[in-house]
């Protein structure tokens, strides 16, 4: 069996996804995971498929053909993991809320990297702030923290940016 990403993009319509799993079917592929997003007005996604290795050939050369419909399936061979955690790391959800404005995730992703920190899940997304208060910028990070590091290091890093970017950061540990 053979693990593959597919990344898909095209502009939003409705039976995208129907389209892209009647093929990874027809080929006997298992659906594993994926994290689909209308953005803008297109369609933005990312799925992991196992299948057998005879059919990744003709599978990717259907997919191909998605893109008289609209929409464009990159497909990219994985290794194949088993998810676990390392002894030594935490898991974390790091949830920010704030004021729009540029910057935020890099200030918040640069500080992660600098202390080591692995991202496992990011979302983003804008409201409404309450009373007409402007546009309030909300993610949430799953992530992990390895040995290079320690909780208590990056919530005060996290802490003080959160002050130089004017947002509010919670840290939850889900270790």
């Amino acid at each position: 069996m053979t693990q593959l990403l597919l990344t898909v993009v095209g502009a939003d319509r409705s039976g995208l996804v129907s389209d892209l799993s009647e093929i990874v079917a027809h080929y006997d592929g298992n659906w594993l995971d994926s994290r689909m997003a209308r953005l803008a007005g297109a369609f933005a996604g990312i799925v992991l498929v196992d299948i057998k290795s005879s059919k990744v050939e003709p599978l990717k050369a259907d997919l191909a053909g998605l893109e008289v419909k609209g929409l464009r399936v990159t497909v990219t061979d994985t290794i194949p993991t088993t998810p676990q955690q390392d002894e030594g790391e935490a898991a974390l959800v790091v949830h920010l809320v704030g004021h729009d404005h540029p910057g935020i995730i890099h200030k918040v992703t640069a500080t992660m990297a600098r202390l080591g920190v692995t991202i496992d899940d990011l979302s983003t997304g804008l409201r409404e702030a309450p009373m007409g208060d402007g546009i309030l910028f909300e993610a949430q990070v799953q992530c992990r923290i390895t040995n290079a590091t320690t909780l208590d290091d990056l919530r005060s890093e996290l802490e003080a940016i959160a002050t130089e970017i004017m947002v509010d950061i919670d840290l939850v540990d889900r270790s």
